[in-house]
């Protein structure tokens, strides 16, 4: 095989590795619908994931804003011993949160709101 082939070959396996990595759901993750979501997440901690700027335009009744940028230098915030709802604009985010949080802080039990905030149809609150 010559150069190009190997690195063709090379980038191709990336490709799909990161395709995979962005559709992939770990087992500890739980999707939950709007209605499911509503019913439990006065009993969590409720975690907008997305910018300051999106958290502003509109969130949540009763969400925190910790964004996915900053997650790292604030999990201290998070308490291990609740359970904790995430949501973003769409779930991408969400899933990467869930992951930092289950690693580096230990959280057990973590939903997300299936298909983010821009399905969200309940109450919002704008800053």
């Amino acid at each position: 095989m010559d150069a190009q082939t190997i690195i063709l070959i090379v980038l191709t396996v990336v490709l799909i590795v990161f395709i995979a990595s962005r559709f992939y759901k770990p087992k500890y993750l739980k999707t939950l619908s709007q209605d499911e979501f509503i019913k439990g997440y006065r009993k969590a901690q409720l975690i907008d994931v997305r910018e300051t700027r999106e958290y502003e335009g509109g969130h949540i009744l009763g969400a925190r804003n910790i964004p996915l940028s900053q997650m790292r230098q604030r999990l201290s915030e998070i308490r291990q011993d609740q359970p904790v709802y995430l949501y973003c604009q769409s779930g991408t985010r969400s899933k990467q949160a869930a992951k930092l949080l289950r690693k580096k802080r230990g959280v057990q039990d973590i939903s997300y709101l299936k298909g983010g905030f821009r399905n969200w149809t309940g109450k919002v609150k704008k800053k």
